[in-house]
């Protein structure tokens, strides 16, 4: 089931209820959303509407239906079966729902198969979808492959109070919630981004794997969860940290679209006796520029606004402003938003912001926002905070924060994606998602974020480790030939261009976007591993800073094992 408790997405359960970046594959997958809603009601709502973000729809009832039948077309431009997937879908209202929280709706698998004609795998359940695609027949054609639920209510005062519902296509939902990428997550779920087995017991249904545990990996353990008992699994799905993704396409397409991994740490003599010294478990901001190479180290000043409470820096200016320029600003959460507290800081001089939690929760909190803040901003736990400022009271205490190349912004030091395993288990979110701490933020995260689009980014990769694809190692193909750049499509371009590449072995490559005069433009691919194979990258004619580059002649070049390759792109006016 999927609930928004402070912008928190709890989807798909943990049990069995639950616009492609890259060119779509040969053969484009039918999902069929069966409205099955009653008269006046859900789909078939008739209040009037204004169309929206390219959502033509002239009714509520028309335009949610519009946004499912788009997040169908996302998922089915990129998944490959000749057998149509049927979704029943309906509007319902759903409870709880107050004003502070509330339950989006859920999704999950109408059935699950094993041992069947085609199947990849013996003895492992597949969820009707996937079942149907590797059969290449529809194996229960009476049933639907899976349910889809959501809550109408979310449009009233009395739920989620001022946040609605969004019907655009366009993400930009502000304070509200996100219709599309919702679905387009929750179907993910349905067509199998998810596991049948129970994390609280690690008993497996019916005794049986199923294809999405075949790839998880314990790293404490050493053993992937068809290795493992029912008190390993048990222990795994709470393992936090520990468990991962072992699957091929996605581990290499990690590392062209995760981050490199950021760290916090904490030194001093004053943090050695407070217990606080070293890397510590952190939340990043969507505001504000990320951590980055080489990093940035300074002493931390615990901020006085003037006004109780004074740590939580919601007062400007600071009553000890002058003693943060050049520092780094520790704030404690509460009362006003994220970006007011971290531009406080700027405006102070600090360098960096961080925050510390009020409440003591295992999860690290990811700060929303939207502002142009010029420093980063990373949030610690209420535990962490406490000791944090008491090392403070003790003497001087230096904060570093900065990245780790070539480890990944959510990946363990050997590149395999971390799954989400926080403990205590968190029912309906543990195991099924990628880890909250990747960034750039995932589609799959057990979190709604305000930078998502309806990209499926990493989950389209891990569709083919399961078996949406045939499983061959490599981007697409094997490739013997060499080194080989092609030229943009399309080319002169206006919006973005596809890049298409092939490595013919594997190695670390780098991609950048030049003028004509030989300067930087932009580094579209960071010192990534790639597989022998082909693949693409997209170039949204824009600069480092996101800003439109202007008309005219650019060269891209791609560097691995020694070889490079030029070509050139025009960007229209």
């Amino acid at each position: 089931m999927l609930a928004l408790r402070s912008r928190l997405l709890n989807a798909g359960t943990i049990v069995a209820i639950a616009c492609a970046l890259n060119a779509p594959l040969a053969r484009a997958a039918t999902i069929q959303i069966v409205n099955i809603d009653g008269a006046g009601e859900g789909f078939n709502d008739p209040t009037a509407a204004a169309a929206i973000g390219g959502n033509p729809g002239l009714t509520r009832g028309a335009q949610r239906l519009n946004v499912f039948n788009q997040a169908a077309a996302v998922w089915g431009g990129i998944l490959s079966s000749s057998v149509v997937i049927k979704v029943d879908a309906t509007m319902d209202p759903l409870t709880p729902c107050t004003a502070t929280s509330g339950v989006l709706g859920s999704t999950g698998p109408n059935g699950v198969f094993a041992n069947f004609p085609g199947a990849e795998f013996t003895n492992t359940w597949y969820p009707g979808a996937l079942a149907n695609k590797q059969r290449g027949a529809d194996l229960d054609a009476a049933t639907s492959d899976m349910r889809a639920r959501f809550n109408s209510d979310v449009d009233n005062a009395t739920c989620l109070g001022t946040s609605n519902w969004y019907y655009g296509y366009n993400h930009a939902e502000g304070t509200n919630v996100d219709l599309l990428a919702v679905v387009v997550h929750e179907i993910g779920h349905g067509l199998g981004f998810i596991t049948f087995t129970d994390g609280a017991s690690g008993a497996y249904l019916s005794g049986r794997t199923d294809i999405f545990a075949k790839f998880l990996y314990d790293n404490t353990q050493q053993k992937y969860w068809d290795q493992l008992n029912d008190a390993g699994r048990a222990a795994s799905a709470i393992n936090d940290g520990k468990l991962v993704w072992r699957g091929d396409r996605t581990t290499i397409q990690a590392h062209t679209f995760l981050d490199k991994r950021p760290f916090v740490n904490f030194d001093g003599d004053a943090a050695i006796t407070a217990g606080v010294q070293g890397d510590r478990q952190f939340g990043t901001a969507e505001f504000g520029p990320k951590l980055n190479s080489p990093p940035i180290s300074a002493e931390i000043v615990y901020v006085n606004d003037g006004v109780a409470p004074v740590g939580d820096g919601c007062e400007s200016p600071f009553a000890n402003g002058a003693a943060l320029s050049g520092k780094i600003a520790l704030i404690d959460r509460g009362v006003c938003p994220f970006t007011l507290k971290a531009g406080n800081g700027e405006n102070a001089g600090a360098i960096a912001v961080i925050i510390a939690n009020n409440v003591a929760s295992p999860t690290i909190v990811n700060m929303a926002g939207t502002d142009p803040l010029g420093i980063p901003s990373v949030s610690i736990t209420q535990a962490d905070g406490v000791l944090l400022k008491n090392a403070l009271l003790a003497g001087p205490v230096t904060a570093t924060l900065g990245t780790r190349p070539p480890l990944l912004a959510g990946g363990d030091d050997a590149g395999y994606v971390r799954m989400y395993a926080p403990n205590p288990l968190q029912s309906g979110s543990s195991v099924s998602h990628f880890d909250v701490v990747t960034t750039p933020n995932t589609l799959m995260e057990p979190a709604i974020n305000t930078d998502l689009t309806s990209s499926v980014d990493l989950a389209r990769y891990l569709m083919e480790d399961i078996g949406w694809v045939p499983r061959v190692l490599g981007v697409n193909r094997p490739a013997n030939e060499a080194l080989r750049l092609e030229s943009g499509a399309p080319n002169p371009f206006r919006v973005r261009t596809s890049i298409r590449y092939t490595v013919p072995k594997a190695g670390l490559a780098e991609m950048g976007i030049y003028d004509v005069s030989g300067r930087v433009v932009k580094r579209v691919m960071r010192r990534s591993w790639l597989a022998a194979g082909s693949g693409s990258i997209i170039w949204d004619a824009t600069d480092e800073a996101g800003a439109r580059v202007a008309p005219g002649v650019y060269l891209y070049r791609i560097q691995t094992n020694g070889e490079s390759k030029t070509q050139r792109v025009v960007v229209a006016d």
